[in-house]
């Protein structure tokens, strides 16, 4: 119970506060879907990963493995995994009509997707690892998603060349961050017998989860402000 209650806590904070500065509620029915759909992403993640695993083989120093992991094996494959639900479930759906939204659905589809994640990680280390995760692993699960959705809804909003370019950042910019999170921490990890480069690794991976916190951050106040100034725009018309 205590590996269940450590999975799931974290993913309910993180959707709690986000879902509390929509202003405008998204239907509880669609953002169900939205948190189930993460559950398949993972199916669609395994299948990339299966396409993609046979050409790191060719990859054997530490460095290049571990940005052939970070990038190719997790990264792209979980990130466009996301991406396909995210369209399939909300892109044409009439509820889809600020800003903020979709940053609302990506963040949800994600948290479905770490919580399978978390449980299966968390169930083979232990409470330590629930800590990690949660401290960690969950929001930047959460504010990768953050960002697409910030994408995303760009790419709903505007049209012409600038909708195409918004869709390519969608799915390019939360990859960046999540590979370049995840091979500091892999790179560090191969480098075990350097402490040195461990070390300035650790001290990159620190600095990569700030700026990722932030720039997320920043991405939610962004458009939660345009959506607030929309809202306030239509009470002044009336």
């Amino acid at each position: 119970m205590i590996f269940l209650l450590s999975s799931i806590t974290p993913v309910i904070l993180f959707l709690f506060l986000i879902y509390n500065k929509d202003s405008i509620k998204e239907p509880p029915g669609l953002l169900i879907k939205c948190f189930f759909g993460g559950f398949l992403s993972i199916l669609i993640t395994l299948f990339f990963d299966k396409m993609l695993r046979p050409f790191g083989d060719g990859f054997i120093t530490p460095f290049s493995r571990s940005v052939f992991e970070a990038f190719f094996q997790a990264g792209f494959p979980e990130e466009l995994s996301k991406m396909i639900i995210l369209y399939w479930l909300v892109w044409k759906r009439k509820e889809f009509d600020q800003h903020y939204d979709g940053i609302i659905y990506a963040v949800f589809i994600s948290m479905g997707f770490a919580l399978v994640e978390n449980l299966f990680y968390v169930y083979n280390g232990g409470i330590d690892v629930a800590l990690m995760r949660a401290l960690l692993a969950v929001p930047g699960h959460g504010f990768f998603a953050v960002v697409m959705g910030y994408y995303f809804s760009l790419a709903k909003f505007k049209e012409g060349p600038k909708k195409v370019e918004f869709m390519i950042k969608c799915l390019l910019v939360p990859v960046i961050m999540h590979g370049l999170y995840d091979f500091a921490l892999m790179y560090a990890g191969n480098s075990s017998d350097n402490p040195f480069l461990a070390v300035m690794l650790m001290i990159l991976f620190t600095i990569i989860v700030i700026r990722i916190w932030k720039l997320g951050l920043r991405k939610i106040a962004l458009h939660h402000q345009k959506d607030m100034a929309a809202v306030v725009n239509v009470m002044n018309t009336e």
